[in-house]
């Protein structure tokens, strides 16, 4: 009986010894076999940190001229083509403007009456009126003197008993006849037109002249001449053309002076400040870049296809006439830009809880460890402590396997 126990009591303890050691062999095994991951990793380095961010934009001229027709017309001559630069002055397109012509004739004429009218009103009537009125006063005032002699000598007489008073006082009536007649002629050269005439006549010169004016727009319009130098960069018609009133014949703009009207996405719009500096790419020309900044911000948010929008308009520095106006670009500002600023790949970065952290590679194994950052952009991000230059982060693992607190890495170069 004792025997069998002894027995029983050894296989429990054969058995347990085999179980301890078949764990001890698989921890073992398990340390032995551990995965090392393979990772992608970067060092900590100082440099310039951009901040950017893109969207597309329209190209306008700030200086430009388009040209329409006054009256429907056939076009008489085209005389410049697309992309020719062109003086102040120079004609450029031509309408037939032979009734144009005939209602500005009619125009000057019709301003050359009212001007002789207004004058002949202020200097008191034409000259042949006036002639005629200053022989009239002529012969009163003669008339008017013969008077005055006349009771002169009839009083003389009356005195020596040689006249009547009758004769006298007949002569006395001739004489204040003369006067009141010469007065009335003398107020009539003086003033012959009163506030109304004068007010009636200047109505009618002013009428006339802005009937001459506009006459002689047409014409102008008809005739259309570059009013500054600059480039052609749109002749809708050909020679021979019907057009109707009001289609564009021409566009011309001064093509070094441009700008873009840029489209920023809302949660953009804070971030941009006038003066920011901005870089604009065209695709047509793929290996050129222009330059520009910021010269108005939005004041109010628009709808722009399905996007809510601000319109930035933005001043190019340098426009050379290679950048054509209604030409979609692509606008890049920069936001910030940080000089010498510690930073590492934002795959490097790891959020928990709104604390940041990184995976520091220390003797082939990785340490968690915090750190504060700063300015960031697409690609970087700035450290500002937690790290030091030269020391090498994780950036994640070749194979897709997570990424912990002291796992053995190797670095993939």
């Amino acid at each position: 009986m004792a025997t069998a126990r002894t027995t029983k009591n050894r296989n429990a303890w054969i058995w347990g010894g085999a179980a301890i050691a078949v764990a001890l062999v698989f921890y073992i095994v398990h340390l032995a076999t551990r995965t090392t991951l393979p990772i992608r990793a970067a060092e900590v380095e100082r440099s310039s940190l951009i901040s950017t961010t893109s969207t597309n934009g329209k190209v306008e001229p700030t200086s430009s001229f388009e040209a329409h027709a006054p009256f429907p017309a056939v076009v008489k001559a085209v005389y410049v083509h697309e992309g020719d630069r062109v003086t102040p002055g120079k004609l450029l397109l031509q309408l037939d403007d032979t009734d144009a012509l005939s209602k500005l004739s009619a125009a000057i004429a019709a301003l050359r009456g009212a001007q002789a009218s207004y004058d002949a009103t202020m200097k008191g009537g034409t000259q042949e009126e006036r002639l005629s009125l200053n022989g009239d006063l002529t012969k009163t005032q003669m008339d008017r003197d013969q008077a005055q002699r006349d009771v002169a000598a009839l009083e003389k007489l009356q005195a020596q008993g040689a006249a009547s008073a009758a004769e006298v006082a007949a002569a006395k009536g001739r004489l204040q006849s003369a006067n009141d007649s010469l007065a009335l002629l003398e107020k009539k050269k003086s003033g012959r037109y009163d506030a109304t005439d004068i007010a009636h006549a200047k109505a009618t010169l002013d009428d006339a002249q802005a009937g001459y004016a506009a006459a002689q727009e047409v014409v102008n319009q008809a005739n259309v001449k570059a009013p500054f130098a600059g480039t052609v960069y749109s002749i809708p018609v050909s020679k021979s053309e019907f057009v109707q009133t009001g289609d564009k014949l021409l566009a011309m703009a001064d093509l070094t002076k441009m700008q873009v009207r840029a489209y920023f996405d809302e949660p953009e719009i804070a971030k941009i400040r006038e003066g920011m500096p901005i870089t604009i790419r065209w695709d047509a020309i793929p290996d050129k870049e222009w330059h520009g900044h910021v010269e108005r911000v939005p004041s109010t948010v628009t709808t722009y296809g399905t996007r809510n929008v601000g319109q930035v308009l933005i001043s190019i520095d340098d426009a050379d006439s290679k950048l054509l106006p209604n030409t979609n670009v692509t606008v890049t500002v920069t936001k910030s830009s940080t000089e010498n600023a510690l930073n590492v790949p934002r795959d490097a970065l790891h959020t928990e809880q709104g604390k940041s952290y990184v995976y520091r590679v220390i003797n082939g194994r990785l340490r968690r460890t915090p750190v504060t950052v700063g300015a960031l952009n697409l690609t970087q991000v700035e450290i500002r402590s937690g790290l030091q230059e030269g020391e090498t982060v994780a950036l994640g693992t070749t194979n897709g396997q997570p990424v912990s607190q002291g796992a053995p890495v190797e670095i993939v170069r």
